[in-house]
């Protein structure tokens, strides 16, 4: 197996009109014995940027910590809020500076403009290569099981509503087919007014 596949757990995002939605499964496991079932994945970062971590555990919480404290020092150097495209310049750059001991971990950031509120999504491989398209992104375990349905379920122009929907619709298809995700889905929908979070029930194998 995989180290990448080790801890399970799936994460999603999709954009929308002036609105984005970022994901995540609950497990957290080691290979197949499941060690956790309230596990975050997702972390907010900035008023409305947010960060998901696939892959091995132990490294995304790094990774995260490493994160924290560039966005802080940022923020304070520029005094103004730190944009979804900033954030992942900071992580592309924090892997690739790793790659010769790099961190087993998959990122994914989803956010709005604070000033435009455009949406931004995009994820990275281990060494920090950015990937930034403009509907869906997804990491982890689930990935394969996510891209067809999401192709399915996206279209253009979506408001938090049917982004929502569509993003929790792929979600739960995927945890029906990954044994290494579940228990649970919460989806985070973030808006120029304000972020929902909602958790969703589902398989509990």
């Amino acid at each position: 197996m995989s180290i990448m596949s080790y801890s399970g757990g799936t994460i999603l995002a999709m954009a929308g009109n002036n609105c984005v939605c970022i994901a995540s499964d609950l497990r957290l496991g080691e290979q197949m014995t499941t060690i956790a079932t309230n596990m975050k994945k997702v972390h907010k970062l900035g008023e409305k940027v947010y960060i998901g971590l696939g892959g091995f555990h132990s490294d995304a919480k790094t990774v995260l910590d490493k994160i924290a404290f560039r966005k802080n020092l940022y923020e304070l150097r520029e005094n103004r809020k730190i944009k979804p495209e900033v954030v992942a310049e900071m992580v592309s750059n924090l892997l690739y500076q790793h790659r010769f001991g790099g961190y087993f971990t998959e990122p994914l950031i989803a956010g709005l403009d604070p000033t435009t509120n455009k949406p931004y999504i995009c994820c990275m491989d281990t060494i920090g290569c950015i990937s930034a398209p403009n509907d869906f992104v997804a990491v982890g375990t689930g990935t394969e099981y996510l891209l067809g349905v999401c192709e399915g379920f996206w279209k253009e122009g979506m408001n938090s509503d049917e982004l929502f929907e569509a993003t929790a619709q792929s979600m739960l298809s995927a945890m029906e087919r990954d044994a290494a995700s579940g228990w649970g889905v919460i989806v985070y929908t973030i808006t120029k007014d304000k972020v929902n979070v909602k958790t969703i029930k589902a398989r509990l194998d």
